[in-house]
């Protein structure tokens, strides 16, 4: 009798917690579309309140894109996407005011940070030192988690921003 009562309790939450799931995915087609046509690939996006940055390639060449989600235009970023520079990984704030990202210059990987209202471009030293690969911004922009190789170990650091 009590396998019954269990069983029976278990299915009862199984078919409750479905009804909980009755929302369905459903794909934004009308910006999904643009986004399909605005670029041969895209990779890495990172979504904020109302922003959406990702990296896309048009004629084999990556760059760094930030979309006003309202509109679904194109915001620019001058001084991003410079032609000695290869996107690495990126994230954005949820105000879409800031930027983190990495990329390889040269024989070099750079950890930068990108303020729009002020289009300055910084870039960030880990201590100690390391090979940045992915980057990770709070929503509020404040806060950066970075993956780090270093001595062949991979870290991920915390950095305060001010």
């Amino acid at each position: 009798m009590k396998t019954t009562t269990n069983l029976g309790a278990s299915l009862l939450l199984i078919l409750t917690l479905s009804g909980c799931g009755g929302d369905t995915i459903r794909p934004l087609h009308s910006l999904n579309s643009r986004l399909v046509d605005s670029a041969e690939t895209r990779r890495d996006p990172s979504l904020g309140q109302g922003w959406l940055a990702s990296l896309s390639s048009r004629g084999g060449r990556e760059r760094l894109e930030l979309i006003d989600l309202r509109n679904g235009q194109p915001v620019p970023v001058p001084g991003l996407n410079r032609a000695d520079a290869q996107p690495i990984s990126l994230s954005v704030s949820g105000d879409g005011e800031r930027l983190a990202l990495v990329r390889q210059r040269g024989d070099s990987t750079e950890l930068m940070l990108y303020r729009r209202s002020v289009g300055i471009l910084q870039r960030l030293e880990l201590n100690p030192a390391g090979v940045p690969r992915a980057v990770s911004l709070d929503g509020r922009g404040r806060q950066l988690a970075v993956q780090v190789s270093r001595n062949g170990r991979w870290e991920v650091d915390l950095i305060q921003l001010p």
